[in-house]
């Protein structure tokens, strides 16, 4: 089984350090992110993982080389222009079966790859999006309002400091070979594009909600609470063994 890891962003919310590292290369533990990545899906089976980069390239493609440390196959694909969150998808070789599609800057726990295959084989969908369900805390009260009164609206109720929970894209995806012909080579093209074409042409998109961890390293304090989550439970996100299970067949 085969993936690819979008890893070409230039960090900008996490400058300066993105200015001597790409963002996935930034370390949790002593190790970077796009390394804990790399072990994972090893070890659920994955034996073919195209990396996708862009800013920086070199220092990921010297880091990781040709994989054989980590028991898998690592081809690089360089963007000299940017192409958007999954523009890469289409200028690399066509897959032949259900691949494993993700951005290299997120931490997650390691059942997340196999419980996600499983729930996408099942789905029948042509792309399963990794869900977490976010609770965002308002530290003011919230007002529910309805009918224009002259230059003012009707209060049917107020929420006092309310919390709020929404299902959003951890950033990683099981997907189906066809999907790579809807990307068109040479356009910039981010991921609502993707699922918007796919809906347009009648393609079932799902969803699975994972109940693990994950982390989304976007800002300073998401990379610094990661560093602290992944120091306090290694063995949640990387278990290296001698073997590797297979994570199911072609799909």
């Amino acid at each position: 089984m085969k993936a690819i890891v979008f890893a070409g962003g230039q960090g900008a919310r996490l400058l300066p350090y993105t200015n001597v590292l790409p963002k996935p290369m930034l370390p949790v533990g002593k190790q970077p992110i796009l390394e804990v990545i790399i072990r994972q899906l090893s070890h659920c089976g994955i034996r073919e993982i195209v990396l996708a980069t862009g800013h920086l390239s070199w220092v990921i493609e010297t880091y990781f080389q040709d994989g054989a440390k980590y028991g898998v196959e690592i081809s690089y694909f360089r963007e000299d222009e940017p192409l958007g969150t999954v523009g890469a998808l289409a200028e690399i070789a066509a897959f032949e079966e259900t691949f494993i599609m993700m951005n290299g800057d997120v931490l997650t726990d390691q059942a997340l790859y196999p419980n996600l295959l499983d729930a996408h084989r099942d789905s029948g969908a042509a792309l399963t999006i990794a869900s977490s369900l976010q609770q965002i805390d308002i530290d003011y009260g919230v007002l529910n309002l309805s009918e224009q009164l002259g230059t003012a609206r009707r209060m049917d109720r107020i929420d006092e400091k309310p919390r709020y929970s929404w299902p959003v894209s951890m950033g990683v995806y099981a997907v189906q070979p066809g999907v790579q012909a809807i990307v068109e080579r040479g356009t910039r093209t981010d991921f609502p594009d993707l699922i918007t074409r796919l809906i347009a042409d009648g393609q079932t998109v799902a969803a699975y909600e994972h109940p693990g961890y994950w982390m989304d390293i976007g800002r300073l304090h998401n990379l610094e609470e990661a560093v602290q989550d992944f120091e306090g439970a290694a063995d949640t996100f990387v278990t290296d063994t001698a073997t590797h299970p297979a994570v199911g067949g072609p799909g």
